[in-house]
């Protein structure tokens, strides 16, 4: 029994995926573009994150994104996509004891490189992680991430949280598939493929 973990995520072209949904979702450290992602959500942006949770068999979150996410999703209709996401089983990574009340949370308390690590041995398919940057990177430093899956979008934004931060563990990394989306959405999968390998070109 173990589960695979499946990191998803909207990044601009350089690298930031703080605040994508919309103004005011992050604004720390004096973010000031918050909402970069709606303006290109097309059809194609559609097929991609409904195949992504019909995938998934869990959903795994940082505790700010989590409580973004518990916002909204309870009270999305069942016929508008919220069945899927509402009833999966979702974890929620903390340090300190918390209440949820989304519909089938379970609470890791405790630091995530310990507790995601024992969810992946006691659980079986495939575990989505959407957003949470903080969390994203205590993954990468345990190596507990087995799959990205990257939604880059045409826009540069010059400041905001990154997905491989200055310092982030070195890995290698394997393509397993590309599209584009008509919106001009660049949707790239790979999987963690150990330490990097270095040669010269000479």
């Amino acid at each position: 029994m173990a589960s695979r973990l499946v990191v998803s995520t909207f990044v601009s072209l350089d690298g930031v995926m703080q605040g994508p949904g919309g103004v005011g979702e992050d604004d720390s450290h004096g973010f000031q573009h918050g909402g970069w992602l709606p303006p290109h959500v097309d059809e194609g942006f559609g097929r991609i994150m409904n195949d992504q949770l019909e995938r998934a068999d869990g959903m795994l979150l940082g505790r700010r994104s989590y409580e973004i996410l518990a916002s909204y999703w309870p009270n999305v209709p069942d016929e508008e996509g919220g069945a899927k996401i509402n009833s999966m089983p979702k974890y929620v990574t903390t340090r300190s004891p918390m209440a949820a009340e989304w519909r089938n949370t379970e609470v890791l308390v405790g630091e995530a490189a310990q507790t995601v690590a024992e969810l992946k041995r006691r659980t079986d398919g495939e575990i989505l992680v959407q957003g949470s940057s903080d969390l994203m990177r205590t993954l990468q430093e345990a190596e507990l991430v087995d799959e990205y899956r990257l939604l880059i979008f045409p826009v540069v934004l010059g400041q905001g949280k990154r997905l491989f931060a200055e310092g982030t563990t070195p890995a290698g990394l394997k393509v397993t598939g590309s599209t584009t989306t008509d919106a001009g959405v660049i949707y790239v999968t790979y999987e963690w493929a150990g330490k990097p390998s270095y040669g010269s070109v000479a």
